[in-house]
């Protein structure tokens, strides 16, 4: 490991950026008023709510963290060492799965044993947390060899995006703790990523995540701009990761409730016309009507490319189908195919502020 590279690491732990506020878990409201009647209706309401989610233990030093390659191969084995090296300055000790540099065409294994990667991860009691090394495509073919009952006795730490939200859902959902939406392991390891890794995970912060201005607080970097779609504050649970892999399993009985959700969805390299399908199948399964905010990340290279000609922005589509819902809505915060991103972790509460770009945990993440 190079020197520079550890430096960096080590000091990131002790030089926390003011990158966002840190807030308690207090999650009171003001008065409102009600009577009797709508306290009580309020009180059948949560009754029948979805149950708070487990949380996973927070990591410390010396905390074991899996690695497994539940998607694609990845093509450069030094994407593990590079891994390796970064979680040892935090202080963390990766354990490498069995089967993580194996490749199958263009999948890092066959179905069965990249499942049985991530199974060894979650019922080896000396791991702490499991982490994906990369995307791409692959892990919807593993669901069906998850035991998701072994899972759900063994809540950990679940982390990375892209693909691995085919695992953070149904592992939420299935698992019933909260799962991690930021940087696989191949991502890079810069000062912002380390920023909300150390403080989400290993502090259990309940942070407050705005995009960052430029030196100074100056100006808004174009690329870090948001524009608010509707106006307003909202509270709920925070629900998400990539659109198109979210709507491949739909109807699958893996998803989780979204009632009462904040929805937040990214993606990479779709064409217009495909996320305006994609929130179509959102709005035809009863997904969109059911959420109370919604914020759009990044959708990396989406350009309508040849078809530019007559094209919907993406702008146009989520105007088209978050405006008539009605709720705080945004796009442009800072989370998918991007060099630095939040860490959202699903299942805990937050409250979003779609003029400021903010959302703000109301408890922490981990225990």
């Amino acid at each position: 490991m190079s020197s520079s590279r550890r430096a960096f690491l080590q000091q990131s732990l002790v030089a926390p950026l003011a990158i966002g506020g840190v807030h308690g878990a207090g999650d009171g409201l003001p008065g409102t008023g009600q009577g009797d009647g709508q306290r009580l209706a309020a009180a059948a309401q949560a009754a029948t709510a979805t149950p708070a989610p487990r949380k996973p233990k927070r990591l410390r030093p010396g905390s074991v963290v899996g690695v497994v390659d539940p998607a694609s191969a990845t093509w450069d084995p030094v994407d593990v060492d590079i891994v390796v090296e970064s979680l040892a300055a935090l202080g963390l000790k990766a354990k490498l799965g069995t089967h993580l540099l194996d490749r199958h065409g263009y999948l890092a294994g066959r179905d069965e044993d990249r499942a049985a990667d991530v199974m060894a991860m979650f019922t080896d009691p000396d791991v702490d947390a499991v982490h994906a090394l990369r995307g791409g495509w692959g892990c919807a073919r593993l669901l069906p060899h998850l035991d998701f009952d072994a899972i759900a006795r063994n809540p950990k730490i679940l982390l990375g995006y892209s693909d691995i939200t085919a695992l953070l859902l149904p592992v939420h959902a299935k698992g019933g703790f909260v799962t991690f939406h930021g940087m696989n392991g191949a991502s890079e390891w810069n000062r912002f990523n380390v920023d909300w890794f150390r403080r989400v995970l290993m502090q259990g912060e309940a942070v407050a995540m705005t995009n960052p201005r430029s030196a100074g607080d100056q100006l808004v970097p174009t690329e870090n701009r948001i524009r608010t779609i509707t106006p307003g504050v909202a509270r709920g649970r925070l629900l998400g990761g990539n659109l198109t892999v979210l709507t491949t399993i739909i109807g699958s009985g893996l998803l989780p409730d979204f009632r009462d959700a904040i929805l937040f969805v990214e993606d990479v390299q779709e064409a217009p016309y495909r996320i305006d399908r994609m929130f179509m199948q959102m709005k035809l399964a009863g997904i969109l009507d059911q959420v109370k905010g919604v914020i759009w990340g990044r959708c990396t290279k989406c350009s309508p490319g040849d078809g530019s000609y007559g094209s919907l922005t993406i702008g146009d589509i989520l105007n088209h189908y978050l405006k008539p819902l009605n709720v705080p809505a945004w796009e442009g915060a800072q989370i998918g195919h991007i060099d630095r991103q939040f860490i959202m972790p699903l299942g805990v509460r937050a409250e979003i502020d779609a003029e400021k770009g903010s959302i703000r945990l109301l408890e922490p993440a981990v225990i």
